[in-house]
């Protein structure tokens, strides 16, 4: 798999490979999630609110509401794989992101694919799948690294995921870094590493993108309070836009991260479960007693709402931001 070269990028998105209309086309993996929370519905928002048009690949359907996982259904590999060769005949794409895709039948298939288009970059995002089955997670797991990940160009995922992943017999006093676990990626095959939710002192969280020999990039966030659903999909899915955009992975993730901070402070709890991201803040126009666009307030945003062509590589003014 190429990756996204993290020194030279191009100057302009059309650059990238895009359509000749200048569209940037991203081809998503991931389950429906009713919730709206993640899932397809995330990937399609983010994707959206970068500038990107995703076509969503639906790999099955979670059974879930807005506090947590009951169960997943799984579509066969031969209905993914049908949906996916059929739409990258007519339209090409410039990135790939994949998301929970239910089965190791279904990782097969992904692989499958991606490996016949060898030359767009693969953004693999791994969730927490505590709510699953351990014989299912470990099938999962394994299928994912020996097939998936020798094709990512990056790998996304919340520390301690990664952590109980791919580096279970970890025995040192101090947690892993970043590095740490960007070189068990390596090893597995893929260059990059996105790690979100590393502890800090003062309540504060670092994300880093990591090759196993340097930091290619860091944000480091005030902890929200709130239990948010959702985040991981949201970042993985603006990541993989900006990188098919032809943005240059160092700044991609630091834009994506921006973008991903102002979902969650301006999150809401649309039923009795956790805050889901809000996606689409930048569309609120309604002030509030500030002069503040709604769910900004306090975020040092202006009251002008981001332009199509800003929100094109997220040029999102950055104060105050935090999580």
């Amino acid at each position: 798999m190429t990756s996204p070269d993290a020194d030279t990028p191009p100057d302009d998105p059309s650059t990238s490979g895009a359509d000749d209309d200048g569209t940037i086309c991203v081809l998503a993996f991931n389950a429906n999630d009713p919730s709206g929370a993640g899932g397809l519905t995330a990937d399609i928002t983010a994707a959206a609110s970068v500038g990107a048009h995703a076509l969503a690949i639906a790999t099955g359907a979670y059974v879930r509401d807005s506090a947590e996982v009951f169960d997943h259904f799984p579509l066969d590999d031969e209905a993914v794989t049908e949906q996916a060769r059929v739409i990258l005949e007519d339209i090409t794409v410039q990135a790939i992101k994949v998301g929970f895709v239910g089965t190791p039948e279904n990782i097969a298939a992904v692989a499958a694919v991606a490996a016949d288009y060898a030359d767009v970059p693969v953004i693999a995002y791994m969730p927490n799948l505590s709510w699953w089955e351990e014989s299912e997670i470990d099938g999962y797991l394994d299928a994912f690294r020996e097939l998936l990940l020798p094709q990512a160009a990056v790998l996304v995922g919340n520390h301690s995921t990664l952590w109980r992943w791919l580096l279970p017999d970890w025995s040192s006093e101090r947690a892993p870094s970043a590095k740490d676990i960007a070189k068990a990626a390596a090893e597995a095959g893929t260059p990059y590493t996105l790690v979100t939710g590393l502890p800090l002192p003062e309540q504060h969280i670092d994300n880093v993108l990591a090759s196993p020999q340097q930091v290619l990039a860091s944000a480091k966030f005030e902890r929200f309070e709130a239990t948010f659903a959702g985040a991981g999909d949201t970042l993985s899915a603006a990541l993989a836009s900006l990188v098919a955009a032809g943005v240059d992975l160092g700044q991609a993730a630091g834009e994506a991260l921006a973008y991903l901070d102002r979902s969650l402070d301006a999150g809401f709890r649309p039923g009795m479960g956790h805050i889901l991201p809000d996606r689409m803040f930048w569309a609120q126009d309604d002030d509030d007693d500030d002069g503040a666009p709604a769910g900004a307030a306090g975020s040092g945003e202006t009251d002008e709402a981001p332009t199509p062509d800003e929100l094109q590589l997220l040029n999102f003014p950055r104060n105050d931001l935090k999580h």
